[in-house]
This record gives structure tokens, sequence and C-alpha cells, in this order.
């Protein structure tokens, strides 16, 4: 029986509703990022000490990559997806009501952790499907993530200056609630299980699956790093470097996810053209020479083009991680806690050592966001091409 042959009616209804889920988590991270600077006044804090914060935050994720694959275990993905789905769109409204540093971390900390529940419920499901299908959809649900944060991110930038941050996430919150409980049903409600395994049993992990789950934390790590300190101090470079008004500064977030969404959209049918090898590579390369422009740039126009070839570049890395991650031997859920835990490593370091060089007279945002994302993408080039590939 070929993939194709095994797509059911009630597999597509499923494959619809995770699409969903993906262009939901997109908007609740959009919805709030491109307010940064009006959220740094806001909670009146130094851009070192937002460093902190932001760094302080994906504590919560690190939490829920612990906890994933024991809970899918127990409760399987549908019921984990919507749990975490529900848990991140109620951080929102947090965010919205913090006028201090306090409040603002315990929002990010609940979105961190509810987000990696999320995201390894929803990705072991459309991995699966994905899996029976004659082409592959990974790449296209991300887009739907990207298409999510362009609709958050665009929404947000108009709405800067003239809607309070408040309002603003707490009718957005109101909305995407209402959206994942329509869609839930249609989730799959039984998990596959591999030719091995029968059900309730649970397979534990091997040695092939420790050092896979090194390697892949660790091109977690450097792919997070690539991606979101990219987007998170995008806005803050275009203010504090080129002077660019707050609603203006925004729109670098939506030029970034852009370029990521046409990735993404196109991602499938270039990896098929082209292997998975030699397009992660070319991927790599191309996020590499958008971040340095982006950031080194002089000019506004310039910086907006980067970001766009970085978000191009950055497009296809975690789809195929989250791939990866899903269909590694052993038990349900650890290869992707991996992967999560890996990346929440670097979304613990990194904006600390951006918010510190950033603060330096001497170094600009730009300077200091390339100093941590180029080595990054070295490091996710260099497993990729001499480890990952290999498998």
């Amino acid at each position: 029986m070929t993939p194709g042959d095994a797509f059911t009616p009630t597999d597509r209804r499923a494959l619809q509703s995770v699409a969903v889920q993906f262009w939901v988590n997109g908007v609740v991270f959009a919805s709030f990022v491109p307010r940064f600077p009006e959220i740094r006044d806001r909670i009146d804090v130094s851009l070192a000490t937002l460093g902190v914060l932001l760094t302080l935050g994906t504590l919560g994720g690190l939490v829920g990559s612990s906890l994933c694959g024991r809970l899918i275990e127990r409760f399987g993905t549908r019921t984990v997806t919507v749990a975490g789905a529900c848990g991140l769109i109620a951080s929102l409204p947090i965010i919205g009501l913090a006028t201090g540093p306090t409040l603002f971390v315990i929002g990010l900390c609940t979105m961190h952790l509810f987000d990696v529940l999320t995201d390894v419920g929803m990705n072991m499901q459309a991995s699966w499907l994905s899996a029976r299908r004659h082409a592959p959809v990974m790449n296209r649900l991300h887009g739907l993530w990207s298409l999510g944060t362009v609709v958050g991110g665009f929404a947000a930038s108009r709405l800067a200056g003239n809607v309070g941050l408040r309002t603003h996430l707490f009718v957005v919150a109101g909305i995407l609630f209402a959206t994942v409980l329509f869609v839930a049903p249609g989730l799959l409600r039984t998990d596959e299980l591999r030719d091995d395994q029968q059900p309730g049993e649970t397979t534990r992990s091997g040695p092939r699956l420790s050092g896979f789950a090194v390697l892949i934390a660790l091109v977690g790590a450097g792919a997070i790093i690539v991606e979101f300190i990219t987007t998170d101090w995008a806005a803050l470079r275009l203010v504090e470097d080129l002077n660019a008004d707050e609603g203006r500064a925004a729109l670098g977030f939506v030029a970034f996810t852009v370029g990521m969404v046409i990735g993404r959209f196109s991602g499938d049918s270039i990896t098929m053209r082209l292997g998975p090898a030699r397009h992660t590579r070319a991927s790599i390369v191309i996020a590499a020479i958008g971040m340095a422009v982006a950031n080194l740039s002089p000019s506004v126009p310039l910086s907006f083009i980067g970001l766009f070839v970085a978000g191009l570049g950055v497009a296809v890395l975690f789809p195929k991680l989250y791939d990866e991650a899903a269909q590694a031997p052993g038990r349900p859920g650890v290869a992707l806690g991996a992967m999560t835990a890996g990346s929440r490593m670097g979304t613990l370091v990194a904006p600390i050592i951006v918010g510190f060089l950033a603060s330096l007279d001497s170094v600009s945002v730009g300077a200091a966001v390339a100093a941590v994302t180029l080595p990054a993408a070295a490091l996710v080039f260099f497993i990729r091409e001499y480890k990952l590939v290999a498998r």
C-alpha cells in the first residue's frame, strides 16, 4: 500500500484541524512580539533587563519539554494539543495586563510552557498525516504557522499606537480560543503505533535515540537562535539603530515572516526536486546572508530586504527537525521533547548575550544580534552537514 492509499476522510479532516492549529500558534506569538518596544516602555526596563526577562520566560519551555513525553503517553496527542493551545492563548491576556517585569515573566513562562506541549502534540499528528500522503506537507503546515505570524504581526503593527496593548491581546485571545475549540474535534483521536508496538505498550529509548537526541537538541538550539532572536530583536534593531518609528519597525517582523511563508509553502516541492540535504544546506547559507544584511546594513530598506531573505532561508529548518524527531524510535514524544529542550536552552542563553552586548556603547543592537545568530547558523550547518544528514 502506498502512502496516499492510506489517507482516509478522517485523515483529511484531521489534517485540516492540525493546519488551523499551526495557524493559531503563529498568531499567538506575532500578536505581541512586534510590540516589544511598547512593552519595554510599559514595564520600564533597559535592553539588558529585557534580555534577562526573555530568558527567564523560556524556563517554562524547559519544564514543558521535560513533561511532554509522559503527558502524551498518558493522555494522547489530541488532549495534549488542545490543552496546550488553550494554555498558550491564555498567556496573551497575562502579558496584556503586565505593567511590571514580574507579571510579564509569568506571562512568558505560561506561553513557553504550553507552547511546547502544543508544538509536540500537533507536530506528531502532522508527521503521521504527512507520511500517509503521496506528497509531504510538513513545510506547508509550518507555512501556515508563518502565515499566522504574518497576520498577527501585520495586525499588531497596524494597531501599535492606535489600540491599547491590553485591549488588543484580550480580543485576539477570545478569537483564538473559539477557533481552537471549533477545530479540536477533528484532530486524530488515536495515536499512531509503530509496527513493533502494541496498544498500551511503551518503548524505552536506546543508545541510537540518545545519540540522535543530543544532536537534534543542538540543532534545535541553533535553529531557534537563528529564527527567534532575529524576529524578537528586529523591531528594536530598527528603532534603536536606524531611528525608525514603532509602527514601521514592527513591519520588520512582518518582512521576515513573509519570507518564511513563501519558503515554507514552496519547501515541500523544492525538497522533492533537490533532495532534503541539498535544500537544507542552501537554506542555511541563504539565512546567514539575510541575517548579515538585516543586522549590519545602514538603512531601513536594506534591513527589510535582509529580514525577508533570512526568512526564506530559515523557513525549512524547523519543519525538517520536527519531522525527524517525530519519526525517531523510542517513547512517543521523547525525541521531540529533546529537540524542544535544546531550542529552549538556546532561547535561555541567547537573549542575555544579545541584551548584554546591545547595552554596550560600542555595540549596536544589529551587531549584537549578528554576533549571536551567525555562529548559531554555522553550528546548524556543521551538524546537519556531517551528522544528521547521514541518518
